[in-house]
């Protein structure tokens, strides 16, 4: 499943000019094929209805919705996967809600974080944050380039290759020397979300993703 992981995320965000759906098909409409809906203020029946449009737009586009911190709601409109932070309830607690199909991601901020989500059954490892970032509140702290060197080659000694996605105020210059540490790829929102010209943006980010990954496969 490894190969197949897309190595770009898009989160989702809600901006004073555009919901989280039109956020959504705009950044599917860029070249997003992996994308992440979050909403943190919103009651449970709105956060299924916007789940449901945003499975349906992701479909036109031949996208996987994965949906953060509800796996209730990801196992009820079938969707690709989804993803619990720290604070939320545990990757184990989430696969028996979302079902053994659902490819459940953990966030993690440490080495015991990521060992924990392995043992427990987490298809990928959400690492970060990268830099401060004003997206996510109760920030973990920064890990910084050194950082991730640092547990990439933690995850290497033990022989663990779960997929890693490096999170948290990452710009594009950011991209080459984070894939150089080993981990699969990126999850961004701003990035994408506040770009004048979306469709280039992500065009950007997935040649600088799959230039390094070819090179870091033949190297």
């Amino acid at each position: 499943m490894l190969n197949l992981m897309e190595r770009l995320l898009y989160i989702s965000q809600q901006t004073p000019t555009a919901s989280h759906t039109q956020n959504i098909r705009e950044a599917c409409a860029a070249g997003c094929r992996w994308v992440q809906l979050r909403v943190k203020d919103a009651d449970e029946a709105s956060r299924e209805r916007l789940a449901g449009e945003a499975r349906k737009i992701c479909d036109q586009y031949g996208a996987k919705l994965s949906i953060n911190d509800h796996p209730g709601i990801a196992n009820r409109i079938q969707a690709y996967g989804t993803h619990v932070g720290k604070l939320d309830m545990p990757v184990r607690e989430a696969r028996a809600i979302a079902g053994p199909q659902c490819w459940l991601g953990g966030t993690a901020n440490t080495l015991e974080d990521i060992l924990a989500h392995v043992e427990a059954g987490a298809d990928y490892i959400g690492l970060g944050p990268f830099r401060f970032t004003t997206t996510k509140e109760k920030l973990s702290p920064v890990l910084g380039l050194s950082g991730y060197r640092y547990l990439m080659e933690q995850l290497r000694q033990r022989g663990i290759s779960i997929p890693v996605l490096a999170i948290g105020g990452i710009l594009l210059e950011d991209i080459p020397a984070l894939m150089a540490t080993g981990i699969h790829g990126v999850a961004v929102s701003g990035l994408i979300t506040h770009a004048p010209d979306k469709k280039e943006i992500v065009e950007n980010i997935l040649t600088l993703l799959n230039t390094a990954a070819s090179w870091n496969h033949s190297s």
